[in-house]
């Protein structure tokens, strides 16, 4: 029962849920033993150790009699991973679980920003939605946390505002360490009730949802009256437009020390913070200066 096994390379083997006869005949045809006698004599010697369980399992390559029920009674299942980026939408999030290997049933929608993006291991098998509510437990955990701890004066209500503004924060820079800058302008705009005038608001309304578009954003699109619009519409938009990392959220509950009330693309990923609208103009020019033909920059 020490010997070394048939199995040439290290393989994950689904084991059924049946017998012994039935389990010994599986991992035969998938060679991870060469005796089904052998092995269900070897059980029947080891019935003290517990009983086999069904699931999928990895076997190392030439893995003995003993090694193959020790992995059958005290092996953990093999961990499957996926990984929710932020700043993903409710579509997105739900194209990438369609497409999650080893999950079973099906998610058709799901509320924007309820999921908390990681990564999340799973066992084969497991239900999408299974899955969704465990990273909307993780989000609702997590902002309640971030909340109780949030600085002192902000001009947000509840948690759900903060995880409004940390999905806008999220889809208007790729850069960490603008974050906590760019929160502290629109909670600036928030206070003085100025217009967000921020373009992944419109982007989301544009793209009904997808949080995407083929081109820059169009006069008539800036121009249309919805609350999601937050060149027509005054204080947050009415739900989120993705699911925000922490990093945003802790962004927009502890704010950069700014009285900036505007910002613009610098042409490097980054941007260019302004106080008055005569430092932000000349900013805008340079950037449109430089690079012609280019989107708003937001807000103005």
């Amino acid at each position: 029962m020490r010997q070394p096994g048939p199995l040439v390379d290290a393989r994950t083997i689904i084991v059924p849920h049946s017998g012994t006869t039935r389990v010994a005949d599986a991992l035969t045809r998938d060679e991870v033993i060469a005796n089904p006698l052998l092995f269900r004599g070897a059980v029947w010697l080891t019935r003290a150790d517990g009983p086999l369980h069904a699931a999928e399992f990895a076997f190392p390559a030439r893995a003995s009699v003993l090694q193959v029920l020790a992995i059958l009674r005290t092996g953990h299942p093999v961990q499957h991973h996926l990984t929710i980026a932020e700043g993903l939408t409710a579509q997105q999030i739900v194209a990438v679980l369609a497409h999650a290997e080893a999950m079973t049933g099906e998610v058709r929608t799901i509320e924007e920003g309820a999921m908390l993006p990681q990564t999340y291991d799973y066992e084969l098998g497991t239900d999408r939605a299974a899955l969704v509510a465990r990273a909307k437990v993780a989000m609702d955990r997590d902002i309640t946390a971030a909340w109780s701890d949030r600085a002192p004066g902000l001009p947000l209500s509840s948690p759900r505002d903060a995880l409004i503004l940390a999905s806008i924060v999220e889809r208007e820079t790729a850069k960490p360490e603008e974050r906590p800058h760019v929160a502290a302008v629109y909670l600036n705009r928030l206070r003085q009730g100025m217009k967000l005038q921020a373009d992944p608001t419109v982007v989301y309304l544009a793209s009904n949802g997808a949080g995407v578009l083929d081109h820059h954003l169009t006069r008539t699109e800036l121009e249309r009256n919805d609350p999601f619009n937050t060149y027509r519409s005054v204080g947050l938009p009415p739900a989120p437009i993705c699911s925000p990392g922490l990093s945003s959220l802790h962004a927009v509950l502890h704010p950069a020390n700014s009285d900036d009330l505007f910002f613009v693309a610098d042409g490097s990923g980054g941007h260019v913070f302004s106080r008055t609208y005569e430092a932000h103009g000349v900013a805008v020019a340079r950037w449109r200066a430089t690079v012609p033909s280019v989107p708003r920059g937001s807000p103005d």
